[in-house]
């Protein structure tokens, strides 16, 4: 097990010209009802994600504190 703090944060993305970093072989950009769920690398990905398009369909973006043991 390793402790970890994970913080991540909405923002507006200027371009759909991006280059995510060496230590990513591949990105893209998706649509809610094409992404591939089964195919997140990192937990703690989904869970933001989730959370993420919870908070737009209710149409307020809170404030998320999750324990992911």
């Amino acid at each position: 097990r390793v402790g970890q703090v994970h913080m991540f944060y909405r923002a507006r993305l200027l371009s759909d010209h991006f280059d995510p970093g060496h230590e990513t072989i591949e990105a893209q950009l998706y649509a809610e009802s094409e992404i591939p769920w089964e195919e997140i690398a990192f937990r703690t990905v989904k869970e933001t994600l989730e959370r993420y398009f919870e908070d737009r369909r209710r149409g307020h973006y809170a404030v998320h504190d999750v324990e992911i043991v």
